[in-house]
């Protein structure tokens, strides 16, 4: 019998996980010290957790305000038929200020999260771009007044 993902992944690489979780940065050698394991077993166990799609990045989190865009927007987006999605996203993907689209259930089709420079340029993006695609039928702007929290799921 095939073990599971979950099953996959044991007590060393759930700890492992935690820690780069908060840091990606962190060099293997303090993981390998906080972990009681060698430097080369980290590398190999998180190569593993690459190759099984457990950690699916790693990079940094750019602040969007330093950048000149002040404003986070949520975008729920309806379209004619559920199936027009694999011929809207593309059209989504080549507006560089979308940074998530999500297929969902619930009122809307769709819902984008994406950053303006101000209600002038959200303006241009909704109206301008977003509600011109083809098979785009109406959309609902949420503006973010503040990130209370983001974070990772919890490793247990």
């Amino acid at each position: 019998m095939e073990k599971s993902e979950n099953e996959k992944i044991d007590k060393l690489d759930r700890q492992i996980i935690g820690i780069i979780s908060k840091n990606a940065r962190i060099p293997f050698k303090d993981v390998a010290e906080a972990c009681g394991v060698s430097r080369a077993a980290i590398h190999q166990r998180v190569q593993k957790l690459i190759d099984a799609n457990v950690i699916i990045g790693s990079g940094f989190n750019i602040n969007p305000k330093v950048l000149g865009f002040n404003t986070c927007t949520y975008i729920g987006v309806k379209l004619e038929r559920g199936s027009m999605y694999k011929d809207v996203v593309p059209k989504l993907e080549s507006i560089p200020e979308i940074v998530e689209i999500h297929y969902t259930t619930g009122p809307y089709t769709m819902l984008l999260k994406m950053y303006a420079s101000d209600n002038e340029h959200l303006m241009e993006l909704v109206n301008g771009k977003i509600q011109e695609i083809d098979g785009v039928t109406e959309t609902e702007t949420l503006i973010s007044l503040r990130t209370s929290l983001k974070r990772e799921l919890p490793i247990s």
